[in-house]
């Protein structure tokens, strides 16, 4: 196999590419082939990590709706199986059920190969790793990669691959936390019974979460839609910082007339809420109400987000909570590493969590799971309703910024683009301060001008791509409009960076 391209499946800690064609100017980078040698390659990896031959590894495997999946996870499983491994096929599955297979009793797992591409297009597919450790590193995706650019596919009989639904045992999980949690003795098999609950699963993994953990804790889920797994997804894109998402979830609310509804992206490992008066549960109001929910049991503990949440949900969890928030790099395995981090070093951290909706709670390995960051909404609903009070009272003082604005810079003409936009970063800092502008201190991810009376403006380099995103909030009507003419003229002299984009 080709090593370079190979190496462009990189994502981060995962593997994403074109798995099908039907998309024009866009080949297949993630074919049978890839996908073959690559769960070769992992079982090499997890045989090396842990200290166990081939033979005895016992992997699971599952995929989400994506009209890809079952022949990607096909090819995996050919790879995987003629070196021995003992293969577990899951079927339909999460991200998070996945990595729970290694953790479970009932199964024990070595390793999970999970088979998504999160929200992204039906032509793309990937795949996520996990061991009992957690999600594998940039640099542990880097090394499969390169592993398997130098295997040849193989083709394998898998028609006696062995079965688990694996997806029962995490409803299971997932119900038990809420009957515990909730702690109604009166009713313990049916907590939820008298309220009305619904999903929209856009139709990707979650649909389980409605038939299968809800609905037999007593839940009413009339109305929830999307539940059913099509890989096209026809009805909008799976993902809670879409706006058409958002939009169609607050329908069914309201259609419904739920006490709230919950709405996942494709493979769970995120989710967003609204309540029963509309209101919106993701970016910052999601992690504000999860820190609400953990505060009484965490005093004084900190809170790792992502770096663009806003000044309005500092002072709510520093003032209104007496929590501290430490605003970090982008990515959700960034949150997390810093979220292990800190607590290894003596910090209470119970969470880490993006604006995305990627939240990962200690007491749960630390996982990004939308389906545990909706147990701890409903457990908190459920005990809120017996208080006759709402889960809305529990960021009733949280403010929102006027106005946001989010712009991507590209940079062009450099093949060291990460170079220039580090020298960028640099000399945007300085013109800055030369303005008497405050640049905030620490910044863990590229430069945040803070203006106390208007907001904020905050450059970074991207992750992934040659471009600079830039965010912008305004504390008040009219200032977003102040912030984009100061920004606009920070970045004018950087001939390599389209700043056109900003107005």
């Amino acid at each position: 196999m080709d090593e370079k391209k190979m190496l462009k499946l990189q994502n981060g800690s995962d593997i994403r590419g074109v798995a099908m064609e039907g998309v024009e100017g866009e080949a297949v980078t993630l074919g049978h082939d890839a996908a073959n040698v690559i769960g070769a390659a992992f079982v090499n990896f997890l045989a090396e990590k842990i200290g166990k031959p081939a033979s005895k590894l016992k992997i699971a495997i599952g995929h989400d709706s994506r009209l890809s999946a079952i022949s990607l996870k096909e090819a995996a499983i050919e790879g995987a199986m003629n070196l021995g491994a003992r293969m577990f096929d899951c079927g339909l599955c999460s991200t998070p059920a996945m990595y729970m297979s290694t953790v479970f009793e009932d199964t024990q797992m070595d390793g999970a190969i999970m088979i998504t591409a999160s929200h992204l297009p039906y032509n793309r597919n990937g795949l996520k790793f996990f061991t009992a450790e957690g999600g594998l590193e940039k640099e542990d995706i880097k090394t499969i990669l390169l592993a398997a650019a130098r295997l040849e596919p193989v083709r394998y009989d898998i028609s006696d691959v062995e079965k688990l639904d694996l997806i029962d045992l995490y409803a299971a999980y997932l119900r038990d936390k809420i009957r515990v949690g909730a702690n109604l003795e009166e009713n313990y098999m049916q907590p939820l019974a008298g309220m009305k609950i619904v999903v929209d699963a856009g139709n990707g993994a979650g649909g389980f979460f409605a038939r299968k953990v809800l609905k037999p804790l007593g839940a009413d889920t009339t109305g929830s839609k999307y539940l059913d797994p099509d890989g096209r997804f026809p009805n909008h894109i799976p993902n809670p910082e879409n706006k058409e998402a958002m939009a169609s979830i607050k329908k069914i609310v309201k259609d419904s007339h739920a006490d709230f509804g919950l709405i996942f992206d494709t493979d769970v490992d995120r989710m967003g809420a609204v309540l029963s008066d509309g209101k919106e549960i993701n970016r910052n109001a999601l992690i504000a109400m999860i820190a609400a929910i953990l505060a009484p049991d965490n005093p004084g503990s900190t809170i790792v987000t992502d770096s663009v949440t806003s000044d309005e949900l500092t002072e709510f969890l520093e003032g209104s909570l007496h929590l501290k928030h430490h605003r970090f790099k982008r990515g959700y395995k960034n949150v997390i590493n810093e979220c292990i981090r800190l607590n290894e070093e003596g910090i209470d951290c119970p969470l880490a969590i993006e604006t995305s909706g990627h939240g990962a709670l200690r007491e749960n390995y630390y996982l990004d799971d939308g389906a545990y960051l909706a147990v701890k909404l409903i457990i908190a609903a459920a005990k809120a309703r017996r208080k006759d009070m709402h889960l809305t009272n529990l960021i009733e003082e949280l403010g929102y910024p006027a106005d946001a604005r989010e712009y991507r810079l590209n940079i062009s003409g450099l093949e060291d683009y990460r170079a220039y936009g580090y020298k960028v970063l640099e000399e945007f800092k300085e013109l800055a301060r030369a303005r008497g502008i405050q640049v905030a201190s620490p910044s863990y991810e590229g430069v945040r001008l803070v203006f106390p009376d208007e907001g904020w403006i905050l450059l970074r380099l991207s992750l992934h791509d040659p471009n600079m995103p830039m965010n912008i909030e305004g504390k008040h009507d009219g200032d977003c409009e102040k912030l984009v003419k100061i920004a606009r003229e920070l970045v004018s002299g950087f001939v390599h960076l389209d700043y056109s984009v900003i107005h």
